[in-house]
């Protein structure tokens, strides 16, 4: 399914673990992005889009995988209806009535879903080697073949996740060790061990192998599925890797350890008192491009290949490090003790180094051509190796001029986020100008949603902050939306949700994507950055898929969203 851009798009996000359905397990999975896409077909919207899928760790950020390649197990759907391994005696043995009922309650309880999901896919996997693959079974020979076909990623993506264990599930690769602290390393390691030692550990790769089967099973199965219904999946790629991941363990030659990717100062981060003065210090290892490029981009092309796989879209989390990346020479663990330092505190530490952009910062025409060739040759390795999945580029942050273009001369959509895009005045941009590549979203996962934003802007008004700002933020939102600018109702009222809703649904964007919260005028976050909150990455809706049509309210503004897509000629 190749897209076209003359054809107007309109779709919903909402992460895999948001999605709540009457038989999951505590956290969204593979059937519940079915169910999505039932309810994105019934209502004329033409893409469903999600968050990255990627495995991830304890922080559980989606953006912090600890395997760019491999998919997150909790996605996948378990149960003796959806995994033929595992027997339904195991099932009720493993998942209780009464665990299941407190897992379905409230946001994802992360340890204990992911506890149980593990316990019910090692009982699969042992049902598995006895009844299939012992005996050569048909099936057997679908995993043989999964295994020969990413032969070069799975074995060391496995091991790692064996070593992982044995270190005590921590993915903290230089602290494992020496032995275990590489793939040469550690399979010399596995040579001298004792042959039933070697065995069952040679078992649990199996093991972790048999999971990304299922796994992308699941998902390629859904692709289809989404195809029948004529519903575009969207994914994520994000732009950094996790500094302790299976990618950096395996793959030390293009990473640079000595740098850590992330974003400039932020003043607007009031919450954030670290962010607001060295920025964001993400702890994603920079790239070493000149490595890469050496090798013809192999692991990037082999990270694209996985995606389309799954996907029939996708948007590039932070495009602008491809070109550029704000980076500081200390990993985030160190944030508290450079907080107080000023800068010459700072480099004193650090031998001279500072935060700042690499490779270079845009001061130079010679450095911003540097930086805009960069982005380019990587952009067009990873368009080339997508074939006829398509690339959206999230552009948001301190832009650089040449990044705009650049996207443009490759047919690459770009972001236009209304509060983010303004005039001279402070005004809201007039959607009906922003470029036709574009997607048009009123808030990402990262930001606010419109509910909770305008309940902030009072929020700070009723405290006395910045009073008069805040007003005129409220005043500016009812001038976007066409609607009187007088006086601010206190709460966001159905009617400056349509009225919102109808100027984006009518911009000159390709497509409009709004998350899920934002189609309800829900207030509720998937993620607060520069925090460490547990309710990020954890929120659920409230009600299942089916229960979303069974709610008035929520169903109204569902039949009103799909009728302003309509209106706006954004058609199926």
């Amino acid at each position: 399914m190749k897209l076209s851009f003359d054809q107007s798009l309109a779709g919903v996000l909402e992460p895999v673990f948001a999605i709540r359905t009457e038989d999951d397990l505590g956290v969204g999975d593979t059937q519940g992005v079915r169910q999505m896409i039932d309810w994105c077909h019934r209502h004329h919207l033409s893409v469903f889009q999600t968050l990255p899928i990627n495995e991830t760790g304890d922080d559980n950020s989606p953006y912090n995988a600890i395997s760019s390649l491999a998919i997150e197990p909790i996605t996948i759907a378990v149960s003796p209806k959806h995994v033929a391994d595992l027997s339904p005696a195991d099932f009720r043995e493993i998942a209780s009535p009464d665990l299941l009922s407190e897992l379905r309650h409230g946001p994802v309880d992360y340890p204990r879903v992911k506890a149980l999901k593990r316990a019910l896919l090692n009982s699969a996997f042992e049902n598995f080697i006895e009844r299939q693959f012992k005996p050569a079974t048909p099936r057997a020979s679908e995993f043989r073949s999964f295994q020969m076909e990413n032969a070069e990623w799975l074995s060391d993506y496995s091991l790692f996740r064996v070593l992982m264990e044995l270190n005590g599930s921590q993915p903290a690769w230089d602290r494992w060790p020496p032995e275990h602290q590489g793939p040469r390393r550690a399979r010399t390691w596995l040579l001298t061990l004792p042959q039933d030692r070697r065995e069952e550990l040679m078992r649990r790769q199996l093991h972790f192998m048999y999971v990304q089967w299922l796994a992308f099973s699941q998902w390629q199965a859904v692709k289809a599925y989404a195809e029948e219904r004529k519903v575009y999946l969207m994914g994520d790629i994000p732009f950094g890797v996790g500094r302790y991941s299976a990618d950096t363990w395996a793959n030390r030659s293009i990473f640079d350890l000595d740098w850590s990717g992330g974003a400039p100062p932020e003043k607007v981060f009031d919450w954030d008192v670290f962010t607001k003065k060295w920025g964001q210090n993400w702890g994603v290892p920079n790239y070493r491009w000149d490595e890469l490029r050496r090798h013809d981009f192999e692991w990037w092309r082999t990270r694209v290949t996985n995606l389309r796989k799954v996907f029939h879209l996708y948007r590039i989390d932070h495009v602008l490090g491809l070109f550029r990346i704000y980076s500081f020479p200390w990993p985030p663990e160190r944030n508290a003790e450079f907080l107080p330092l000023s800068e010459e505190e700072a480099a004193a530490k650090t031998g001279g180094r500072l935060p700042g952009f690499k490779e270079f910062p845009d001061d130079t025409p010679e450095h911003k051509a540097f930086n805009q060739n960069q982005g380019e040759t990587v952009l067009r390795v990873l368009q080339e190796a997508s074939g006829d999945t398509t690339i959206i580029a999230e552009d948001l942050g301190v832009v650089p001029d040449y990044v705009p273009p650049t996207l443009q001369r490759l047919g690459i959509p770009g972001f236009r986020i209304p509060p983010l895009f303004r005039e001279p005045d402070g005004s809201y941009s007039d959607p009906k100008q922003y470029p036709r590549l574009s997607l048009a979203q009123p808030a990402t996962h990262d930001h606010a949603p419109l509910a909770a934003m305008w309940q902030e802007w009072w929020n700070h008004i009723d405290a006395g902050r910045n009073v008069e700002d805040n007003r005129r933020e409220l005043l500016r939102f009812l001038e976007f939306a066409g609607l009187p600018a007088a006086d601010p109702p206190r709460e966001f009222t159905d009617e400056l949700l349509e009225a919102f809703t109808r100027r984006v649904m009518e911009s000159n964007s390709w497509l409009v994507i709004f998350q899920i919260t934002d189609v309800f005028g829900m207030t509720a976050r998937f993620n607060t950055p520069g925090s460490t909150s547990s309710a990020n990455w954890s929120y659920r809706l409230p009600q299942t898929v089916k229960e979303l049509d069974r709610d008035p309210t929520l169903h109204a503004r569902t039949i009103r969203f799909s009728r302003l897509a309509r209106l706006a000629g954004r058609k199926p």
